[in-house]
């Protein structure tokens, strides 16, 4: 029975007790892949006084800061930026590089913070069970987003 879903969100792997099962090779491969994609963004990761700006000249663009740099992990921002929209509408991300074991994983969207795998649900929160999935999915569309205005990037440094 088809009830709108698409395959990828009918994927729920369910236990005896129906809870949702996150599948973690899934997860883990959704997280390699966008490490290895944001590396060739961000060329320079290591450096934490870093802005990265892609604009597709339409009135949207990404600003990637680099907020934490340390040896095996890095912390950015992504921010989207559409004119004519207000600051609190235009969404966020918050994303660590773990240099060690090649993996990026979204830490928190729009300032709430995604820490687990699964969530019941209902729950008070409306997060999805399968919300960490969710995320870091939705992190491999802005890098996509990204990679294609590559050539709209802007490095700039900033002076704090």
């Amino acid at each position: 029975m088809n009830n709108g879903l698409n395959k990828s969100q009918q994927r729920f792997s369910r236990s005896m007790n129906g809870k949702y099962v996150p599948d973690l090779s899934r997860l883990q491969a959704t997280c390699d892949v966008n490490y290895a994609r944001l590396l060739k963004l961000l060329p320079d990761f290591d450096n934490d006084s870093l802005i990265y700006q892609f604009d597709n000249g339409h009135g949207l663009a990404y600003e990637v800061k680099i907020t934490e740099c340390s040896r095996y992990t890095t912390t950015i921002e992504l921010l989207q930026k559409n004119q004519g929209m207000p600051e609190y509408l235009q969404p966020t991300m918050q994303v660590r590089l773990y240099h060690d074991v090649r993996m990026a994983e979204v830490l928190q969207t729009q300032h709430v913070k995604v820490a687990q795998g699964s969530y019941d649900y209902p729950n008070r929160d409306m997060h999805q069970p399968n919300e960490k999935e969710l995320v870091n999915l939705f992190l491999t569309e802005w890098i996509h987003f990204c990679q294609q205005h590559l050539q709209s990037r802007q490095q700039n440094q900033r002076t704090n």
